[in-house]
């Protein structure tokens, strides 16, 4: 019988095994970090993270005095983590170490910053994408950039969108589940839409976990506001991008879930079931698990099991490299994470080592 992948992985982690081809790969990643090239089938793999964080310290000069800026960067820009998403070489070490060849860079969420007035957001926009591009200019062979606009005023984030992808040549833009407390699917945000599905733009979208006073549940041990409220923000914003209709209006938008897209896709099958049964949750095009194979998401998940798991749900090729870089809860094998799925074909690996990536990102 053959082995499965995670078997051999075992394996090969207690036996020290050295094999060529996909085998030699596959026992290069049993072993402790850190990690060379990935070799599928004696070919290099080109590996791509898509969810690694950037923090712009130069916005505080603009937004300084702002009541809303220390929870925005202040406090970040004064924690341990700072030197960790804003170092460049510090950044290529840790690639390097984990065997990822390039970066999407995507902002800190905490740099939505959707209070501003329209010329102070605009000035906080352009820095943050020209500064981005100055980053991923240093190193164009590791490094590719997603910028940020200011959703918050519809029209003047369709400008920036031009100007970050046509002028600065970033490949769209970070942002967070709500604008305020509007989520980023209400209508009135549709001309940013339209122009994003126009250019191709990627839309990386992060969890705030921002829920007004129902946040108040969050409080206690656990940490529950990251470990389970950013996917549950996460589950709440797609859930209404397909029930409002938005993925009728841009079914050619190019998102991309991190964290796996959340709770949804675990548990699509109430919603589809809504959806036959319950009035409230019809007026759409289609089921709502199809929905879902008309998007992307991130790797991190955290088990093979539960990445098998989303794979079946939403496609091998709709799954692409994250890591939550840098931050602890981050993935830190995330080659790894994909070459312990069981049942996936080399081509299936290839694409959610790098390829599907490299198409969305026009690498």
């Amino acid at each position: 019988m053959r082995q499965t992948r995670r078997e051999f992985l075992r394996a090969a982690a207690s036996a020290g095994v050295a094999m060529c081809g996909c085998d030699w790969a596959l026992a290069q990643q049993a072993g402790a970090l850190p990690r060379g090239p990935t070799i599928i089938n004696g070919e290099r793999v080109r590996t791509i993270d898509m969810h690694a964080h950037i923090l712009v310290p130069e916005v505080w000069e603009l937004i300084e005095g702002y009541e809303q800026a220390e929870s925005d960067i202040g406090a970040f820009l004064r924690s341990p983590m700072a030197p960790r998403l804003t170092s460049i070489d510090g950044r290529l070490e840790d690639m390097d170490r984990q065997g990822i060849d390039i970066q999407a860079l995507t902002l800190h969420f905490q740099h939505q910053h959707d209070w501003a007035q329209p010329e102070l957001a605009d000035a906080i926009a352009r820095l943050l994408n020209e500064r981005m591009a100055e980053v991923v200019a240093m190193h164009p062979d590791r490094l590719v950039g997603l910028g940020g606009v200011s959703l918050q005023h519809p029209e003047l984030a369709v400008e920036q969108l031009d100007y970050l992808m046509q002028e600065l040549d970033l490949r769209g833009v970070m942002m967070t589940t709500l604008i305020g407390d509007e989520e980023i699917s209400a209508p009135r945000f549709d001309p940013f839409w339209t122009r994003a599905e126009e250019l191709e733009a990627v839309i990386f979208i992060h969890p705030e976990a921002s829920f007004g006073d129902a946040g108040g549940r969050f409080a206690g041990a656990g940490a529950l506001g990251n470990t389970i409220g950013m996917p549950l923000d996460t589950t709440v914003a797609m859930s209404h991008m397909i029930f409002s209709g938005f993925l009728d209006r841009h079914p050619r938008i190019r998102i991309v879930w991190s964290h796996g897209g959340g709770y949804l896709p675990s548990y699509i099958g109430r919603s589809d079931n809504c959806a036959l049964r319950t009035s409230g949750c019809q007026g759409i095009e289609k089921t709502p698990s199809e929905y879902l194979r008309q998007l992307w998401y991130d790797t991190v998940v955290y088990s093979a099991d539960n990445l098998a798991h989303l794979i079946s749900e939403v496609g091998a090729d709709r799954i692409v490299l994250g890591t939550d870089y840098p931050f602890p809860i981050a993935a830190e094998d995330p080659v790894g994470d994909a070459l312990a799925v069981d049942g996936l074909s080399d081509d299936e690996l290839v694409a959610i080592l790098g390829n599907t990536a490299a198409e969305l990102l026009k690498l």
